[in-house]
């Protein structure tokens, strides 16, 4: 396997530059133009509908937890608002941060701000960190947000779904940010001028988990900690689970979705917790499409995409066997067939960014 280097400030992130692989022009499938503005129109109902079910529900779950405190019998209503506040609120950080789910945009915000909060993503950071993560998908040494690696740090991955690094991260960023430390690789992709935005926001947080701090130590209970806070960890196994299968043991290094990205088709609940995400292709191709109309989308381009998983586990028996020999330095990535019809896969950079070395790509069973 070619040694990767994932930060956004070292030799591979000057070799997708040199390459064309930043700022690329990526496949997209064609889509007349008065539907692909038909799908893109934004409007608040379906938005509003779900967010009052979200915290409507998790309100009944922490009062119910709260209620039977310190019963083990509030210990499946934690559980479930654990679900809604470190899982569901990674999808609404995500979608209210691409501004598509409310046609208003001061709702977008609202939400976006609180799920940003729920996660510990500082939103401006966040903010355009997820715009690189569009503009560079999976590529090496621009994007910020790669899970799966090469090789995949599978141990990293299990503490994740127990939210223990990411969160812990979150924490530590958010405390050097409100002393008006900013990373780096951060600085690399936020503008001077929202740098300031940062520091205030993250000194707002600090105040709140101080409160929630103290008030923890003046009851002598961590319960106001399972509600702000604790939940980021014991809740974060959801996101986690759907969040791997976007682009693990796809290819990296190339400017069509369809070859590094997932498209899932997911149960109800999960496709509530997620937010269609699970649509991730088209979500990819087309990022100005809001979540309620990707099944739409989906119907409308499936003819030019991979077969989507049938559901959660096979998705994970499909990757799992590429993930095992990535582990073992074999340099492989899944290439799923296209349906007769499609255009071919644009993968003409992916050979230059790579040099002399040519992953090998295994085609899905």
């Amino acid at each position: 396997m070619q040694k990767r280097d994932y930060s956004l400030l070292g030799p591979d992130a000057q070799r997708a530059v040199e390459t064309g692989l930043a700022a690329a022009n990526w496949y997209h499938t064609d889509i007349a133009r008065k539907d692909m503005k038909a799908l893109m129109k934004r409007e608040d109902q379906p938005a509003i509908r779900d967010t009052v079910i979200l915290f409507s529900t998790m309100t009944i779950f922490v009062v119910l937890g709260v209620a039977l405190w310190p019963s083990w019998w509030s210990a499946p209503f934690w559980l479930a608002y654990g679900v809604l506040y470190g899982s569901a609120m990674d999808s609404r950080w995500h979608e209210c941060g691409h501004g598509t789910p409310f046609r208003t945009a001061k709702y977008n915000d609202w939400v976006y701000q609180i799920a940003s909060f729920c996660m510990v993503r500082n939103p401006v950071t966040w903010r355009w960190g997820h715009a690189r993560h569009h503009t560079d998908t999976v590529i090496v040494g621009r994007d910020p947000e790669i899970v799966a690696m090469r090789p995949p740090a599978l141990f990293r991955i299990l503490l994740n779904f127990f939210g223990i690094l990411d969160a812990f991260q979150g924490w530590k960023t958010m405390v050097q940010n409100a002393f008006g430390h900013l990373d780096p690789e951060a600085a690399s992709y936020i503008p001077q001028s929202e740098q300031p935005k940062v520091f205030r926001t993250a000194r707002i947080w600090v105040a709140v988990y101080a409160v929630v701090l103290l008030l923890a130590v003046a009851t002598q209970s961590i319960l106001p900690l399972m509600i702000i806070g604790l939940p980021r960890l014991y809740g974060a196994w959801h996101h986690v689970m759907t969040g791997i299968l976007q682009h693990a043991g796809l290819a990296d290094n190339v400017i069509d979705h369809r070859l590094n990205s997932r498209t899932v088709y997911m149960n109800p609940i999960s496709r509530f917790i997620y937010w269609n995400m699970n649509y991730h292709v088209e979500h990819h191709m087309f990022p100005m499409v809001p979540y309620h109309r990707l099944p739409e989308l989906h119907a409308a381009i499936k003819h030019d995409l991979p077969a989507p998983n049938p559901s959660i586990l096979q998705a994970y028996k499909e990757v799992w066997p590429i993930l095992k020999r990535q582990l073992t330095y074999h340099d492989e990535f899944l290439m799923r067939s296209l349906p007769g019809g499609a255009q071919p896969y644009r993968n003409d950079l992916h050979q230059s960014a790579l040099g002399e070395t040519t992953p090998t790509a295994t085609p899905a069973e």
